[in-house]
């Protein structure tokens, strides 16, 4: 597939500056780019590139000021960070568009309703009264079980696993090996120190233009719904327990993990290798620092914290400085004890 640069530039409503009729087959790093490629400068780190770049189109940023002639034809938007997300996602979004038709060998039981331009990939199994939307594309060894709904225009990845009852919203992206509705880690302690199994009759719902990474689980919940709401976006490897609720455009990275029951608000943002225990609520927009463990709720909105157990950032931040100074502070102390007992041999 091949665009213009008039073409690129009405997609995501830039300026032509150069010719508007070169065309460029697919994307490159400016740095690396070759002729026919499409890149973007964002990161004033690589402005060195604009002038050396190969590319035959460069989308750059409105207040990008030119050094020197540049011999590609330049794309001009408010933000080529974001302009270049969009362009990729229309291509994307192009790309899947021409997958249609059901891949033999599959299993699609005969109470599956489906949409129109649906794509099933080879070995994709769907249970009992299963509903996809338009334009779904399910792609090889998916398995979807009995009474699962499926919205518009999600993409489920090869390996996914959603489990009977749950709902996945319109918009969604799932890549693979990730497992939405397996059972909570529910179990009774006994009286003889064994472990009685609770059964998780809940479900997953997965609200629309959610996306979740690869071999990310979300657990069923006991009773009612685990829930993740519109526009969130999981990383790889997280792990979501039973009853959990992830609020509206939260964001959390990879290797995560949120036990049973904790509600976490909408905008909130989680670095990797956060533990967040049960039971808890995260304020809307509160910031969870890397490897920090939250072992209480986050009453106040917009908080940031750091560490484990994680209390206020900026009062972290000031007690590592304190802590780097201890070893002056303990040479000073030693000073102060020697003249004190030097005042006290004198006063005897």
């Amino acid at each position: 597939m091949t665009f213009s640069a008039a073409q690129i530039a009405l997609l995501i409503q830039g300026k032509v500056e150069g010719d508007a009729t070169v065309s460029v087959a697919s994307f490159g790093k400016i740095e690396e780019a070759k002729s026919g490629q499409l890149a973007f400068l964002a990161n004033p780190k690589y402005e060195d590139y604009l002038y050396t770049t190969e590319a035959s189109i460069i989308i750059i940023n409105e207040s990008q000021e030119l050094k020197k002639p540049i011999p590609a034809t330049l794309i001009r938007v408010p933000n080529a960070y974001s302009a270049f997300a969009t362009l990729l996602s229309k291509y994307q979004e192009f790309a899947t568009q021409q997958l249609q038709g059901v891949q033999e060998p599959s299993y699609i039981s005969k109470t599956t309703s489906m949409g129109s331009n649906v794509f099933i990939g080879a070995f994709v199994y769907t249970g009992e009264n299963v509903k996809i939307g338009n334009n779904v594309k399910i792609f090889p060894q998916v398995f979807i079980g009995n009474n699962v709904t499926i919205g518009d225009n999600t993409i489920l990845h090869p390996g996914v696993k959603v489990y009977h009852e749950c709902v996945v919203g319109k918009n969604v992206t799932v890549h693979s090996g990730t497992v939405i509705g397996g059972d909570g880690f529910g179990f009774a302690p006994q009286a003889d120190g064994s472990f009685q199994k609770v059964p998780q009759i809940g479900n997953v719902i997965v609200e629309d233009g959610v996306e979740i990474g690869a071999n990310t689980t979300i657990d069923r919940a006991t009773i009612g719904s685990t829930v993740i709401k519109a526009g969130a976006k999981l990383d790889n490897l997280i792990q979501i327990a039973h009853n959990v609720e992830v609020g509206s455009n939260t964001v959390i990275a990879a290797q995560t993990g949120v036990s049973g029951s904790t509600k976490i608000g909408k905008n909130v943002m989680i670095g990797g290798q956060a533990g967040i225990v049960g039971h808890i609520t995260i304020a809307d927009g509160s910031k969870i620092n890397a490897q920090s463990g939250v072992s209480k709720a986050i009453k106040t909105p917009g908080t940031a914290v750091t560490g484990s157990p994680a209390y206020d950032y900026t009062s972290a931040l000031r007690a590592q400085a304190v802590s780097r100074n201890l070893p002056e502070m303990e040479k000073r102390l030693k000073e102060l004890e020697a003249k004190i007992k030097e005042l006290e041999a004198k006063l005897s």
